[in-house]
């Protein structure tokens, strides 16, 4: 399983400002190892986010996503002490749910 995601979430007055950064190797499948062999394509191919448990960003992603992604978005409605979740599901299957708590 991947290492955990560090989730930022801050109020500004009706607005809140959420920064994520994801570990995962986001391998795009094009380069090759010292062998010469290519690195099979392991990449985070869905990310989702919930502000208390409502779904607030869909995302589908592809190979191009940079190592250890970061994303940055923008909730209304959000105050101190409601929860975000973000979610991400890779092509091979694995999964990684964190929570933050909007300060």
């Amino acid at each position: 399983m991947a290492d955990p995601m560090r989730i930022r979430a801050q109020a500004a007055g009706d607005k809140t400002t959420v920064r994520v950064l994801m570990s995962h190797e986001m391998e795009t499948g094009q380069r090759k190892d010292s062998a010469g062999k290519a690195v099979p394509a392991w990449f985070i191919q869905e990310v989702t986010a919930t502000h208390n448990g409502k779904p607030v960003l869909t995302a589908q992603w592809g190979p191009a996503v940079s190592k250890n992604p970061f994303l940055q978005f923008t909730i209304k409605g959000a105050k101190a002490g409601d929860k975000v979740a973000v979610n991400w599901v890779d092509n091979k299957g694995d999964k990684r749910t964190d929570e933050a708590t909007v300060s």
